[in-house]
């Protein structure tokens, strides 16, 4: 059975999943998007997924297109179809499809909604996070609502090229003060020479991510320190360990920045033993 897409209203073979040419999302990047991790064919930190997607939609003036409790079916249903056990969810929502004009529609135009789902191959994850990834660094040049997760992500791609030529995993921004934001897909983490796990605030143009809110609890409960406070690509070089976190990279130990090793060059013991953890929380509470 091939891939089975979601768009507005109905479920369609994916290479006959099509958006309609004046739909906002496509002229004017005037949507947002969620991605929730699979594990066993339930959705990881559901609840804080549901809840930036309300606050993005809300952000943007874009109404909810239905209630949570019928988006979780077609999210669930969307995956029942593709069979999918281990992957990766992908939920759009634009302000819907209206004669292009850069100021809203009027009342009236229904939200667009598409959804799609991905296979993870987990031993391959795995791998690669006992082997740890490389990443480069970019100067910070994206629009100030970063904390809005937008379909604008042009500087993101361009910022994920650079790291893909250099043969790197991902790229972290860095602003004119010269401090990690975060990454082009993720957000950045190093554990510092004294043993404290560091990450931006929230106050800074960054994502809030997901992952990273359901990692701060799970530190906690590590007994371990953490400080919401930036670092620059000297810190990170220096630092102990390094690490990544996002729904597609759970956590992901970082063994290089600009080509310069992390520590002694390897996945670091901390970074490790949070990935485990994080992962064995989020099958525990998944839905």
């Amino acid at each position: 059975m091939g891939r089975i897409a979601y768009v507005n209203g109905r479920f369609v073979p994916h290479g006959e999943a099509f958006v309609h040419i004046e739909d906002r999302g496509y002229q004017f990047a005037d949507a947002v998007y969620e991605v929730w991790a699979v594990f066993d064919g339930r959705l990881a930190d559901a609840e804080g997924h549901f809840a930036r997607l309300e606050r993005s939609l809300a952000e943007l003036g874009i109404v909810m297109p239905m209630s949570r409790a019928a988006l979780t079916l077609v999210l669930k249903e969307t995956l029942r179809r593709n069979r999918i056990r281990e992957g990766l969810l992908y939920l759009q929502v634009s302000r819907g499809v209206a004669p292009r004009d850069h100021a809203f529609p009027a009342d009236g135009v229904r939200p667009a909604v598409i959804v799609t789902a991905s296979r993870v191959d987990r031993a391959a994850a795995e791998a690669r996070a006992a082997r740890g990834v490389g990443v480069v660094t970019t100067p910070e040049n994206r629009w100030g609502r970063c904390d809005i997760k937008t379909v604008g992500l042009l500087p993101n791609v361009l910022a994920k090229q650079k790291a893909r030529e250099a043969g790197a995993v991902e790229a972290w921004f860095v602003d004119e003060l010269g401090l990690v934001t975060e990454g082009a897909s993720s957000n950045a983490w190093i554990v510092d020479g004294d043993g404290v796990l560091r990450t931006s605030d929230t106050n800074a143009n960054i994502l809030r991510g997901v992952t990273r809110l359901s990692l701060m609890e799970v530190i906690r409960e590590a007994g371990l320190t953490v400080e919401e406070r930036p670092f620059t690509p000297e810190e990170a070089r220096s630092a102990r360990e390094a690490f990544i976190t996002g729904a597609g990279t759970i956590v992901l130990p970082v063994v290089s920045v600009d080509g310069k090793p992390v520590g002694d060059g390897t996945p670091g013991p901390v970074a490790s033993r949070l990935r485990r953890l994080y992962i064995e929380r989020a099958k525990a509470r998944s839905v």
